[in-house]
């Protein structure tokens, strides 16, 4: 008996690799800083609707089960890392802790805003595997008319 697609748990590659991915913002920014290169204001728009887009696509284009799920976790894994990487690269570039575990306080605010942009995204990744199931039952209707 297989499983079907809803009951499959979480693709932890994928959700890990888009995490990874989102870390394109903080990475220009921080190459940005180092070198001294100032950033047009819309670029940290831009990057987060190019990592939401990737997300989007890489879920809702695919058979991905449960896509909201996987990009709640994917916004999770993304706050995750970077507050980890935070922790590490900010007192090599910077000579000091920096970022959201220097003030806990922002901890909480940061959790949400990824959660948001996760859930979000998720809820795009869904509308796009709807669609395309929809498409694709619509042509398949088609065909057999067509017989």
């Amino acid at each position: 008996m297989t499983s079907s697609p809803s009951a499959a748990g979480p693709r932890w590659p994928l959700i890990i690799a888009l995490g990874v991915f989102a870390l394109i913002r903080p990475g220009v920014r921080i190459v940005a800083l180092h070198l001294d290169v100032g950033l047009p204001a819309l670029t940290p728009l831009a990057l987060t609707a190019l990592v939401t887009a990737v997300w989007v696509a890489a879920v809702g284009l695919t058979d991905t089960p449960q896509p909201v799920l996987t990009l709640v976790t994917t916004g999770l894994v993304y706050m995750a890392v970077s507050l980890l990487l935070s922790a590490i690269l900010s007192p090599v570039l910077d000579g000091e802790l920096a970022g959201p575990l220097a003030e806990p306080e922002a901890i909480a605010p940061f959790m949400l805003v990824n959660l948001v942009w996760g859930l979000a995204a998720g809820l795009l990744a869904l509308a796009v595997q709807r669609l395309r199931r929809g498409s694709e039952q619509r042509h398949d209707q088609q065909l057999h008319c067509a017989q």
